[in-house]
């Protein structure tokens, strides 16, 4: 699912692609979403390059390449009669490292995927649910999250994981949050706080730390464990 701005700036890249060849430019785009500033496309097209709708092609102006569209991310269902996976409890930061399982489980909803751009929406509808032990929990309300995406790999979050995340309007810096950036998107990232200022760190160098003011982060909750799928 994407936000109603990114889906629009999507179709609209791609509709110009198919009528002209070439990419719009920001200006352009800038217009035809009625946004105030640049800066929000740019904003935009981040997000939709780390989900993988779009691709920058380099020493090329202008040079924006559709990779799939909406209709074409969707999750295909496990094939009938193949047994439910049992999940391997790892750790933030060891990848490949297990847990054994606890006897007491909860049942967490899952509510879609979270990586740097997913919008806020897809964090907001229960998709499926999912037994996650007591010993991982402790107190407070948790949800799930299947993680889309590498910009946390280098804390062993890998593309395909699922987050625990406790829910929860504060962190210290230095936790691993789901954050609402600008009121739009949420993003997995590791919070910094810098003065009056607000970082958003990823975990793989090939993505660049984002910095806000203040008001413009809300934390939505802080990641408490890790559940991956060994096929």
């Amino acid at each position: 699912m994407l936000t109603r701005k990114q889906h629009e700036l999507l179709m609209f890249i791609h509709e110009r692609i198919k009528e002209t060849g070439v990419s719009p430019s920001f200006d352009e785009m800038k217009e035809a979403l009625d946004l105030a500033s640049k800066s929000g496309i740019h904003r935009l097209i981040t997000a939709l390059e780390e989900r993988g709708f779009l691709r920058r092609l380099p020493h090329r102006a202008r040079a924006l390449e559709v990779v799939k569209l909406p209709q074409q991310a969707t999750t295909a269902a496990p094939p009938k009669g193949r047994a439910p996976f049992k999940p391997q409890l790892v750790e933030p930061g060891e990848a490949g490292a297990g847990l054994t399982p606890a006897n007491d489980v909860r049942e967490l909803p899952v509510l879609g995927k979270i990586a740097a751009g997913t919008p806020i929406e897809a964090i907001q509808q229960e998709r499926d649910r999912l037994p996650v032990p007591e010993t991982m929990l402790g107190a407070g309300e948790h949800f799930v999250l299947e993680v889309q995406g590498d910009s946390m790999i280098n804390a062993g979050i890998l593309d395909g994981d699922y987050v625990v995340i406790r829910r929860s309007d504060s962190a210290t810096s230095g936790d691993i949050v789901v954050a609402l950036v600008m009121g739009e998107e949420a993003t997995l990232k590791r919070l910094r706080k810098k003065g009056a200022s607000i970082a958003l760190e990823a975990a793989n160098p090939a993505y660049e730390t984002r910095i806000f003011g203040p008001d413009q982060v809300q934390v939505q909750g802080r990641l408490v464990g890790l559940i991956r799928r060994y096929h």
